[in-house]
């Protein structure tokens, strides 16, 4: 296999260089917007069929995840403001690392006992888990080049 001096594979098919050259930036907001969008999805939908505090924090503290209440409403912020930010590429590390460690206590505090199938009853774990490696990997990359954080210069 021969490298580009970049290191990278150089294409079979060198007109597709351009845009290959092009692309992993886009595919990384790609990735950063889809994230985000299915976060947000988690608290509108907590917004329009439930209140925070009476699901959530019951749910919480059926588990023993206290204090409950003020843990249910930071998991909402999290899913709309934070959900908002990763999209947008505003304060995205802060946010992505608030989401992962969200999405690390579904997955061993609430689904490891559901086992890996996420068809199984209250769902498996390797949803959450996918999903919160993926917001680690946006908290380590930041929000990218095409982001607000990039605009104004500056990360949180």
């Amino acid at each position: 296999m021969v490298a580009t001096q970049s290191g990278e594979p150089r294409p079979i098919i060198s007109a597709l260089s351009p845009l290959y050259r092009f692309f992993p930036d886009v595919s990384y907001l790609l990735i950063r917007i889809s994230a985000g969008g299915l976060l947000l999805t988690h608290g509108i939908i907590k917004l329009m069929t439930t209140t925070v505090a009476a699901h959530a924090a019951a749910a919480f503290a059926r588990r023993g995840i206290e204090p409950s209440l003020p843990l249910a409403y930071l998991v909402w912020f999290v899913e709309t403001v934070g959900a908002i930010c990763i999209v947008l590429g505003l304060f995205t590390r802060f946010f992505a690392a608030a989401a992962a460690i969200e999405l690390a206590v579904i997955t061993f505090a609430v689904s490891w006992k559901n086992g890996f199938a996420f068809s199984s009853q209250g769902g498996g774990w390797e949803f959450p888990l996918l999903w919160g490696l993926v917001m680690f990997a946006i908290a380590l990359r930041g929000g990218g080049p095409y982001s607000v954080d990039r605009k104004i210069g500056r990360e949180l």
